[in-house]
């Protein structure tokens, strides 16, 4: 499970982008869609993308420690400003030298501004041009979260790549709050530029709003770019809008965004999205899914997840994926996860082990299929494991945008898919 000869016959990048903080090299692209594979230097780590950034909200990932992230081949992970920020607190992350150290992680670190948890997870969020006032939750008092005190968290944490905070709203709001928001990041975003102390050391990434109006959106990528960030997210999507306005918001912000700097997609990590997002032209995305889903017992695989606690893998004596070279298939069968899954939290640990293999693992064969520029090829025979012959008509239509037709037979696979209405697959294609 390793990235390391990747590059090896690719010694000139096609693209570069050079910040205090960052170098980000495009070393290939798909001549068909919008993928590209990259190098992505920060101050602790080279991290390649396409990526998908693991989620550990609070320095860690629950029942997984940083060694066996490392042996995963984990680049970045992700923490939650909110919640470090309160517990274990700025202060002691100083004293520490910083959550790398504190976690004993020597690899990349991206936190974000805790803006969203301050909206969608904390009582009585007013916002005002100021920052986001709320109710803390451990004493009840008023607290404020302003940009300002956003960046001096965050460069308190220490991590490699910051965000701005942003004035999140609902992926399904509509009307003049969503232009409110939209400028209002913008203005906030120059106030997070004005405060952060440690350019040279961390990296700024601002975040694209606007919901799902076309005209916002393509208004904030172009203000973001005048303030010449190293690198630039995709924000306020994966919030239940429906999947065919989420990839049109995804593919005309890249279409905007620099060719030659890294694109986040915030909140991305169904494995489908994962792929159709790389074709539109996305670098790296997070989301607390596959580690989620894995204490519930759900276990990843191409063809879509296991509900290991059912019945049906009592005596089921294979690993969870033959193809799976992590720890937790190379050694338990579906029976024993299934024993300690409905008993103990042992099982869970090992399928989140499992998960973020999985996760890896779909980046590293997407990478490679970049690199040696069969990625159209990749996805039809991703989308045929994954669906079988009905796809969802989004991801038919996106991939449609960068001359990936599933519905029309290719020589070499004879593969047809037809497009159906539903945006999720709701069993394994088995």
């Amino acid at each position: 499970m390793t990235t390391a000869d990747e590059f090896d016959n690719l010694s000139t990048p096609l693209e570069t982008s050079t910040s205090p903080a960052l170098k980000f090299e495009v070393f290939a692209r798909c001549s068909t869609t919008k993928a590209r594979a990259s190098k992505m230097h920060l101050p602790h780590y080279t991290a390649h993308t396409p990526m998908f950034m693991p989620v550990g909200t609070m320095g860690s990932i629950k029942g997984i420690t940083t060694k066996q992230l490392e042996a995963l081949d984990c680049h970045v992970i992700l923490g939650n400003t909110y919640h470090l920020g309160s517990r274990p607190g700025a202060e002691l992350l100083e004293k520490a030298g910083g959550l790398h150290k504190f976690m004993a992680w020597d690899r990349g670190l991206l936190t974000d501004s805790g803006g969203f948890q301050m909206v969608s997870l904390l009582k009585l969020a007013n916002i005002t041009e100021e920052g986001v006032e709320f109710e803390n939750p451990h004493d009840s008092k008023k607290m404020m979260l302003t940009p300002e005190m956003s960046i001096g968290l965050q460069n308190a944490i220490g991590a490699d790549i910051m965000m701005q905070l942003d004035d999140v709203v609902s992926s399904l709001t509509t009307g003049s709050r969503v232009e409110e928001a939209m400028w209002r990041s913008v203005r906030w975003l120059d106030r997070s530029i004005s405060a952060h102390k440690r350019p040279t050391e961390q990296n700024l990434f601002p975040i694209v709003q606007g919901g799902l109006d076309e005209r916002l959106r393509t208004l904030s990528a172009n203000e973001l770019i005048k303030r010449n960030a190293p690198g630039y997210a995709i924000g306020g999507l994966s919030g239940g809008e429906a999947k065919g306005s989420f990839w049109r918001m995804v593919t005309l912000s890249t279409d905007i965004l620099p060719t030659n700097k890294p694109r986040y997609c915030m909140g991305v990590g169904y494995a489908e999205d994962l792929v159709v997002c790389s074709a539109l032209g996305v670098d790296m995305y997070d989301c607390v899914f596959p580690t989620r889903t894995a204490r519930f017992g759900n276990a990843l695989v191409r063809t879509g997840s296991l509900a290991l606690k059912q019945g049906k893998f009592r005596d089921d004596q294979d690993p969870i994926d033959k193809d799976c070279d992590c720890p937790t298939c190379k050694t338990y069968s579906r029976a024993y996860l299934h024993t300690t899954v409905t008993k103990d939290t042992t099982g869970c640990h090992l399928i989140t082990i499992h998960n973020i293999a999985f996760q890896m693992r779909l980046m590293r064969d997407i990478r490679r299929a970049i690199i040696e520029d069969r990625f159209p090829m990749f996805i039809r025979e991703f989308m045929q494991m994954r669906f079988g012959k009905t796809v969802p008509r989004w991801v038919v239509e996106a991939l449609q945008s960068v001359g990936v037709d599933l519905t029309v037979s290719n020589e070499k696979d004879g593969y047809v898919a037809t497009a159906i209405d539903d945006d999720f697959q709701k069993t394994p294609n088995m």
